[in-house]
């Protein structure tokens, strides 16, 4: 019986040295994942990718307001010297 005891205690030290292991290694695998998914680099990557594309639509818009401006200063002026 004082057998069985000696070998039954290192086992379940080693079964809770291998659970608590496992359940370390699952909490360090999962915050590997989430941190993996979106770094802070890559965030603000994406944040200056939109920036620049918001950058480019509104430039494109102010160059057709501008255009209609210029249209319209050019109609002004041509019946301003015909008057």
């Amino acid at each position: 019986a004082q057998a069985r005891r000696q070998i039954a205690e290192p086992r379940r030290a080693m079964k809770a040295v291998f659970a608590s292991s496992l359940a370390l290694l699952a909490a360090v695998s999962s915050a590997g994942a989430a941190r993996t998914e979106v770094t802070p680099v890559q965030k603000v990557i994406q944040l200056m990718e939109g920036m620049l594309a918001k950058g480019k639509e509104e430039k494109h818009a102010e160059q057709v307001q501008f255009a209609a401006y210029k249209q319209f200063c050019d109609d002004t002026s041509v019946e301003k010297t015909r008057a």
